[in-house]
């Protein structure tokens, strides 16, 4: 068998084995999965009106909002959902089940590569779980073509994949579960304090900065303009290159650490 062969029969495994997990544990995906599903239905529901109504300068439109509102919590799930692979890592490294897989004739890659590709998984599972809803409470895009679809999943895809490899990297570096827990939080706050509920030229002159030049903010005005058709400008580009970035820098961390011999 091939090298390559052995490492996709390997990472195949792994991949099946977190997604086990997965089943057999859902309390953690429910936990993470319910939290924008919150948001969604408290800021369409409770604070729809007033948002449409300062957002617009007009008339209160909550479906205006729903449909403002929408990309950002796409963003608030995968964030909140790979704060799950985090806390999934760090538990085989604590539990010992990861120098068991060092002493087996196994490709060594292949332990990240199933959390990765199982979290991206769970991430676009989750992202259609919180779309389901988000139309079952009036999100429509009517707007969009077949291929600017096409291209949010696309999108969607790449921030689950860049945010995966970062929270794995949290994971392996977290002494305990919990504390990677607390580590992959940022992931989950970045996209509160983006454009995923005000536009930026509503926000205080000292805070735009912060919100403008962050990863989740090009990404969620993409969204909307692939779904909405709001001007897009540079967001695309600037959305694509941080992932690609977060991406190699997550690879980079992650498997330096787990190479790194045991203690």
């Amino acid at each position: 068998m091939s090298a390559l062969a052995l490492a996709v029969r390997d990472s195949t495994t792994m991949l099946r084995r977190n997604l086990l997990h997965v089943r057999r544990y859902p309390s953690l995906t429910l936990n993470l999965l319910l939290t924008p599903v919150v948001l969604l239905l408290l800021f369409v529901y409770v604070f729809g009106d007033v948002m449409s109504a300062g957002i617009g300068g007009g008339g209160a439109d909550r479906s205006a909002y729903l449909a403002y509102l929408f990309p950002g919590i796409l963003m608030l799930t995968i964030g909140g959902t790979t704060i799950g692979s985090a806390v999934s890592v760090s538990m085989d490294m604590t539990e010992g089940i990861i120098a068991r897989f060092r002493t087996m004739a196994i490709h060594r890659g292949s332990v990240l590569i199933g959390h990765v590709v199982g979290s991206v998984i769970q991430c676009v599972m989750s992202v259609v779980l919180v779309g389901a809803v988000a139309v079952a409470i009036g999100f429509r895009s009517t707007d969009a073509t077949a291929v600017e679809w096409l291209l949010a999943i696309g999108l969607l895809t790449l921030v689950s994949l860049a945010l995966t490899w970062i929270a794995v990297g949290m994971g392996l570096s977290s002494p305990t579960v919990e504390a990677a827990s607390n580590n992959a939080m940022p992931l989950m706050i970045l996209p509160l304090l983006s454009s995923a509920f005000v536009p930026l030229d509503s926000m205080p002159g000292w805070f735009r900065p912060i919100a403008e030049y962050q990863p989740f903010t090009p990404a969620i005005e993409t969204l909307r303009g692939l779904l909405l058709g709001t001007e897009i400008g540079h967001n695309g580009w600037l959305a694509v290159a941080w992932c690609l970035a977060l991406a190699a820098l997550g690879y980079i961390w992650s498997t330096s650490l787990f190479n790194r011999d045991p203690k």
